[in-house]
């Protein structure tokens, strides 16, 4: 009874699960791929770290209205383009050019950051706040005068600002060819008296973006500080906000930001060995929820008379790509970069795994065949302990007359039942439980798996072959329109696309091949396990459900080859016996 009460549950639970996938498929919007959100455009807020400015009086607000429009120096780089705010000093135009949307031809490129005047500001910025309270420092509407341009590899620019005490306040900024930007923030100070001054770096984005909504996926704040991994939800830092709660944290390297699916946004120390203050903040301005992470030293800077004050910090902005976070991570020190893909609970698999792909990738030209490769591989390298549960499994089959004689026999004593059951497996050396140990190899290589096509830009847009345009999305097809015969937009409850047909199938075909289970519930629940796991798995990457499908098959293909050898050693041990008996006879 406890062994019914038990796959009852496992039944119950599966169907859950089930529900809630289709509950999700219907209310989740579709995913944007840029990192953005839309929302309505707000006041400008000041920066936490910054001195607040006074309040506009008409006099100033005609003037306001009286200065030129804002210069903007342009970037350059072979995998960026877009420009810098001279006003504020504001990094708020920064297109990928490897990047799509989506993979239509002509789609547009994937925006990272956005200026104030549109609905998805998102920005970094440089600046400073007067510590001694008597120091004029620049402000988000001080105009910066730019040395040259554009900015470009091995071309920086040097902003500059005079506040007329005295002070030169300068931002060196220079890029990489990839996604990384230098700041060094520089206060040349000509005056006859000392100045303190706080510089600061922060990334801002004054909406809350759209995330996935996925459990096995964080996005939101993240980071690695004193060389432990930092994360939180926007839902989770605005409730902290709320009780008066906030992340601030001193730590010395490290790195911190905003991370959406493929994207990234930190501010990292040049210094990895000078200790800084990072923060993740929440403000609630205009009714609009801001957010931000700023890096600022512990302490102000003094700055003597004839002397500079200056303080570097890296600003990275683009694709979370493997290999480029690795490469930071080891030429640059940021701490435990790659961290900023969330490679989960397995990481000591997710990410091999992901190289294995990606190497096979490399050697293949395909992301699709690469997966079909690494499973056979996989199956080879767990081939002695699937033989053995196989054919435990075959043995399984044949006993299964001798297994419904015995539930015959004793039908009203379960009791006496199990315990002729069990004589019977130790007679035959046989382990029921065995034909669940391939199921239990895969779940967790599965799991991994599904982490590397989910979260990872490699597998984004890479195709496979034929309607396959994009591994890391669904299937496109579908049944219910009869795969695009019918002009017909079925729900999404209703797509039951090829792939997760022919993944259907194989599992069901694979189901046959394997000894019915005594217990009718048990039974019940494996006839059904094909067609659940069919829906369940028509809205995953269909990389995943290629994956499943292909391993299905050489399972049964496997499995097939077993039990006919097991067959055939019966067959062999009954001749050998007939032939015994006829010499003793």
């Amino acid at each position: 009874m406890d062994q019914k009460r038990l796959f009852a549950a496992i039944a119950i639970s599966i169907g859950i699960l089930l529900a809630f996938d289709l509950w999700k498929r219907e209310t989740t919007p579709p995913p944007a791929d840029a990192p953005a959100a839309v929302s309505q455009q707000a006041p400008v807020p000041a920066a936490p770290v910054a001195p607040s400015s006074p309040g506009s009086t008409d006099a100033q607000a005609a003037a306001q209205a009286n200065r030129p429009a804002p210069e903007r120096l342009r970037i350059d780089s072979p995998r960026l383009s877009g420009s810098l705010l001279l006003r504020g000093a504001r990094l708020d135009d920064l297109v990928l050019k490897d990047y799509r949307e989506t993979v239509a031809p002509g789609s547009p490129l994937v925006r990272m950051f956005a200026p104030r005047e549109e609905l998805q500001p998102y920005f970094a910025q440089w600046g400073w706040s007067a510590a001694d309270g008597r120091t004029r420092v620049p402000d988000g509407d001080t105009d910066w005068t730019a040395s040259g341009g554009p900015l470009a590899p091995d071309s920086p620019v040097t902003l500059s600002w005079e506040n007329g005490q005295g002070q030169t306040f300068q931002i060196v900024l220079s890029l990489d060819r990839n996604f990384m930007f230098q700041a060094e923030q520089r206060v040349v100070n000509n005056a006859a008296e000392p100045v303190q001054v706080l510089p600061w770096a922060r990334v801002r984005r004054e909406t809350t973006p759209r995330t996935e909504g996925f459990y096995i996926l964080h996005e939101g704040f993240v980071g690695v500080l004193n060389g432990r991994l930092n994360e939180q939800t926007y839902s989770s830092a605005k409730e902290d906000a709320n009780r008066g709660i906030a992340l601030e944290q001193e730590t010395t390297g490290g790195w911190a930001g905003f991370t959406d699916k493929y994207w990234l946004s930190a501010i990292a120390p040049v210094d990895t060995a000078q200790p800084m203050r990072a923060a993740w903040r929440h403000v609630a301005e205009g009714g609009q929820d801001r957010w931000q992470v700023d890096f600022a030293p512990p302490s102000p800077l003094t700055v003597a008379p004839g002397a500079t004050g200056s303080l570097a910090t890296r600003v990275f902005a683009g694709a979370k790509e493997v290999h480029l976070l690795d490469a930071y991570q080891d030429n640059l020190g940021i701490t435990n970069f790659d961290k900023a893909i969330d490679f989960g609970w397995f990481y000591f698999m997710t990410k091999p795994f992901f190289y294995a792909l990606d190497f096979l990738f490399k050697m293949f030209g395909n992301f699709g065949v690469a997966i079909l490769v690494f499973t056979v591989a996989l199956k080879l390298l767990f081939f002695p302990l699937a033989n053995k549960a196989y054919k435990s499994m075959a043995r399984m089959k044949v006993l299964t007359p001798k297994m419904t004689e015995i539930r015959e026999r004793y039908k009203d004593d379960p009791a006496k039942a199990q315990q002729e059951m069990m004589a019977l497996y130790r007679t035959e050396k046989v382990n029921p439980a065995s034909g669940c140990l391939p199921i239990l190899i895969q779940i967790p290589v599965f799991f991994a798996l599904y982490k590397v096509l989910f979260v990872t830009i490699e597998m984004r847009h890479a195709p496979f072959f034929g309607w396959i345009r994009d591994l890391s999305a669904p299937d496109p097809t579908n049944l219910f329109n009869l795969f695009g015969l019918i002009p017909w937009d079925p729900p999404a409850m209703l797509h039951m696309p090829v792939w997760a047909i022919i993944m259907g199938i194989t599992m069901f075909v694979q189901q046959k091949l394997n000894p019915t289970p005594p217990d009718p519930i048990q039974a019940k629940i494996f006839t059904w396990m094909p067609v659940i796991f069919t829906f369940m798995l028509a809205s995953f990457p269909a990389g995943l459900v290629i994956y499943w499908s292909w391993n299905n098959l050489l399972s049964v293909a496997q499995q097939w080859y077993i039990m006919r050898h097991e067959r055939a050693a019966r067959r062999q041990e009954k001749a050998l016996a007939k032939s015994g008996a006829k010499a003793k006879g």
